[in-house]
């Protein structure tokens, strides 16, 4: 066992928190607060880049490097966030008062991102930078917070894949409430002024955000718990975490991973528009993506019952890889046949997300049983932190490509250069993330028979200390 450097008392409450079995009701509340999340993140993968470029008129360039910009603000709130989440105690616990009070915030804060502003062009592009950060900073408050909340509703290995399951499967719906009904709320609300109409619908999912966080705020208990704060700086908490080198993996697997999907997203609109010639696939191919999502994230648990996460992580991430790659080669015309990639890519991605988050969690263990400190929240602001950063690297990245290949915003057709560029976007480029997170794999060494190590060494040690 190792060594403790700092002196700390961890506490379970309902006898053992490692045989706590968790309610339906519970894992549904937990879930609840992903799906409001899952209304704006989905929405920024999906529709931000073509809001700003195709109806503000902003260009791609601009927004791209905004998008990348905004993580340089995100590399210091984030763990100043974390810092604060690990240090606060509250009646109604450690992480579920910032869901509560960010409720209300965090919706207002994704209807300013989708005004706008009868301004000048420079006018329009300080208040998409301001909106766009100010979001960004209320999902840090909301996000660090509730996924931390997850490590310490339970520490058992079973009941957290359970619980992570619930909580994609209902992630899953909040994004096809977000990204499927944007556009026919869109156009129901605003009719020709496609402005108007996005604003609109964002204000309905946003109103409907805001209950789901207060519900999962009710509905949750914190169990695993610190009984005292620790007096060390956010400097060394950082400096903890980076030692980590679990938690450095996991790290890459985020930032590949969000990766893949943000830039198939955000490319997805490009797609159906100028390679298929059918804006209205878009809705579609979303549903088509959703559905496979909703039965990937119920196939975690149950997959990874029988077969070990790590593996099935690693496995997965190579045929999505080879599926990317396959895509590139389908003709343009073989629109069924894209439907069915993209729905199986769905159910893949999916089910290899909850046991990403699981792997978080484990690395909170893992570095407890390293350095004697449970750093949850700072843990999970760094995660927040590099899953925005592959968001804004996706949208930077479509933003410079699609700059390079001369795509003009609005056009009825689009030159060779730019319709390769964006072919490669939906295809080669997450292809290429997916593989790079399957040889990431290798390096990852908390598979079940060293986690249950460690978690029996830190529940001796609890029990001592109590």
């Amino acid at each position: 066992m190792s060594t403790f450097v700092e002196e700390r008392k961890i506490s379970t409450n309902e006898n053992d928190t490692t045989m706590q079995v968790l309610s339906r009701t519970e894992k549904i509340g937990y879930g609840l607060g992903d799906a409001a999340s899952h209304i704006v993140f989905d929405n920024v993968m999906f529709y931000m880049m073509f809001f700003y470029t195709d109806i503000v008129g902003l260009s791609a360039g601009f927004v791209g490097t905004m998008f990348l910009l905004a993580r340089a603000l995100d590399a210091v709130v984030d763990p100043i966030m974390g810092h604060i989440a690990d240090r606060t105690r509250t009646r109604w616990g450690q992480f579920r008062p910032y869901i509560l009070f960010g409720a209300l915030p965090f919706a207002v804060s994704c209807i300013l991102v989708y005004t706008t502003p009868n301004f000048a062009m420079d006018g329009k592009m300080i208040f998409a930078a301001i909106t766009y950060v100010l979001l960004m900073l209320l999902y840090t408050v909301v996000n660090i917070p509730y996924c931390a909340l997850g490590g310490v509703i339970t520490a058992e290995p079973t009941q957290r894949m359970s619980l992570q399951s619930y909580r994609f499967v209902l992630a899953t719906a909040g994004g096809m409430l977000s990204t499927v009904l944007m556009t026919p709320l869109a156009e129901f609300i605003g009719g020709s002024n496609r402005a108007l109409g996005y604003q609109g619908g964002i204000t309905i999912l946003a109103v409907a955000a805001c209950i789901m966080l207060v519900l999962c705020f009710y509905f949750t208990k914190e169990r695993v718990k610190v009984t005292e704060a620790y007096h060390s700086s956010m400097w060394n908490d950082v400096k903890d975490l980076i030692r980590n080198d679990q938690w450095r993996i996991v790290a890459g697997f985020t930032i590949l991973n969000i990766l893949a999907v943000s830039v198939r997203g955000g490319a997805m609109m490009y797609y159906v528009t100028y390679i298929l010639g059918n804006v209205g696939y878009f809705a579609v191919f979303l549903g088509t993506y959703s559905v496979g999502n909703l039965l990937g994230s119920a196939l975690a648990k149950p997959v990874t019952d029988r077969i070990c996460k790590v593996r099935v992580f690693g496995w997965t991430n190579l045929i999505l890889a080879v599926i990317s790659f396959v895509m590139f080669w389908i003709p343009m015309q073989s629109v069924v046949m894209m439907f069915i990639f993209v729905f199986f890519i769905g159910i893949l991605h999916q089910m290899i997300t909850p046991i990403q988050w699981v792997m978080m969690s484990d690395t909170v263990e893992y570095g407890e049983w390293k350095s004697g400190k449970r750093l949850t929240g700072i843990s999970f602001a760094g995660m927040l932190f590099v899953l925005k950063l592959g968001l804004a690297v996706g949208g930077a990245l479509i933003g410079w490509v699609l700059a390079g290949v001369s795509y003009q915003a609005g056009a009825a057709t689009q030159g060779s250069a730019a319709l390769s560029g964006i072919v490669a976007l939906f295809t080669l480029v997450p292809g290429i993330a997916y593989f790079l997170s399957f040889l990431l794999t290798h390096k990852y060494i908390l598979k079940k028979n060293v986690l249950q190590k460690i978690l029996s060494e830190l529940q001796l040690v609890s029990k001592a200390d109590l």
